[in-house]
């Protein structure tokens, strides 16, 4: 049994500070919320029309109602007819089932931390929930948890993405923190992941000027990343007018492919995007086709021809409908504008070979202790199928291997390939072979 109560009363000492009094249908709904972000993964398409079509609570009750084997018939058809409405079919909402059902048990846990940590729970129902990212459609975050202030996530409020590489060069930092300066100063606020390089020196400078800032986790809240930049992300909560944000419960750890997913919420949050510095595979290509996406204005800064770190710049200028930034009138200009950026296919094409499904595989599996199907299914938000037939695919490409007490990721073995897009990873960057296709950096697959 999961152990989770839906009564206004149980709902109100789950979440206690975490969100301001409201009469029992709101804090019903706020703790579905908070449960369903410790139950998807970012972007889960199935659980965003479901809540949107059931709503988060009677959702969610149907979960607990088949984990507990006591769906009745009724709720079953009924949930089934509110699928079929949002665009799923059966297949959809028994595969969903699937990868909630066993995270269940960790909610409570999720919960308790959250409470611990002084984080507080935004949904769509509060005044603060920020209004840009219904863009997304099924997509957007079921909630959001905050530290510092809700406020600075008003879509009242001008707001501008500035990303950019980690192993940015003086440059890239000199400009990136000119920019966010002088947007801050004019009460812009800025938007980025609080990674190290392009991304740091935004927040350092929106902060340096007193203006608001906001750091998107790929985490939850509670843990800091990277954890150079714990000073930062500390400071960023504390400002008084600044927050650090995520869409996953707190005690959720950073992994590649929450990186991805959390790029699309970067641009949805902002009016424009700007990337500063980026190299030819870098995570910011991947921010930069989410906000073409959902239709926001993209700038980028041009750099040196012969500088691998602007090459990825150099690219969406020639490839895409990006408008050359040379200085903060030009962002400006881009918040202002608001005109149409043509979206980019929906299928983008491979950057890396390993950015969606089979990164949330190897992201579950450890090098050393293995792992059952099972348990990489629930730590990867996977059903056990999926997370069967894709590590027997990883397996084919000698990245995972099958033991006789489960599975291993074989890291050491793995063949040279680019690492995915806008995850942690070290080493020099590559620029393309001449002979190489000029492929769009692929966004996150979203189940």
């Amino acid at each position: 049994m999961s152990g989770i109560d839906l009564s206004p009363r149980a709902a109100r000492r789950e979440l206690g500070p975490l969100v301001e009094a409201s009469d029992d249908a709101d804090i019903v709904t706020a703790f579905a919320r908070a449960v369903w972000s410790a139950l998807v993964e970012p972007g889960d398409r199935v659980a965003g029309a479901l809540v949107g079509a059931l709503g988060a609570a009677p959702a969610l009750d149907g979960v607990l109602a088949a984990a507990a084997g006591t769906t009745p018939g009724s709720a079953r058809a009924s949930a089934t007819a509110a699928a079929a409405e949002a665009g799923l079919d059966a297949g959809d909402l028994a595969q969903g089932y699937s990868r909630w059902m066993p995270r269940l048990g960790g909610a409570p846990a999720a919960l308790a931390v959250a409470r611990r940590s002084g984080a507080l729970l935004i949904t769509p129902e509060d005044t603060a929930w920020p209004g840009r990212v219904d863009d997304l459609g099924p997509h957007a975050p079921l909630c959001l948890w905050v530290r510092g202030a809700p406020e600075a996530l008003s879509s009242a409020r001008a707001a501008v993405a500035i990303v950019g590489a980690r192993a940015a060069s003086s440059y890239g930092e000199h400009v990136a923190a000119e920019l966010a300066a002088e947007c801050a100063a004019t009460g812009t606020v800025v938007y980025s992941g609080a990674a190290y390089g392009i991304d740091a020196a935004a927040h350092r400078a929106a902060l340096s000027v007193g203006g608001a800032t906001v750091a998107v986790m790929a985490g939850g809240v509670d843990r800091p990343y990277p954890s150079g930049n714990l000073e930062l992300i500390e400071r960023i909560a504390g400002a008084g007018a600044s927050a650090v944000i995520a869409e996953v419960a707190c005690g959720t750890a950073p992994t590649k492919h929450r990186f991805l997913a959390r790029n699309r919420l970067i641009a949805a949050l902002s009016d424009a995007t700007v990337v500063v510095e980026a190299g030819w595979r870098s995570g910011s290509l991947n921010t930069a086709h989410h906000a073409q996406q959902v239709g926001r204005p993209l700038g980028v800064v041009p750099g040196p021809i012969t500088s691998a770190t602007s090459m990825g710049c150099h690219r969406l200028l020639r490839e895409g409908d990006a408008i050359c930034v040379t200085g903060a009138d030009d962002v400006r200009e881009l918040i202002g504008d608001g005109c149409p950026v043509t979206a980019v296919d929906d299928r983008g094409a491979a950057a890396g070979a390993y950015t969606g499904e089979r990164t949330r595989v190897l992201d579950a599996l450890s090098i050393r202790r293995a792992r059952t199907t099972d348990d990489v299914a629930r730590r990867a938000g996977f059903t056990v199928d999926q997370a069967a037939a894709l590590l027997g695919l990883l397996e084919l490409e000698g990245l995972a291997a099958r033991r006789a007490t489960g599975w291993v990721q074989r890291a050491a073995d793995a063949p040279s390939a680019e690492p995915s897009a806008g995850a942690p990873r070290s080493g020099p960057r590559s620029g393309p072979s001449p002979r190489t296709g000029h492929a769009r950096a692929e966004a996150a697959t979203l189940w």
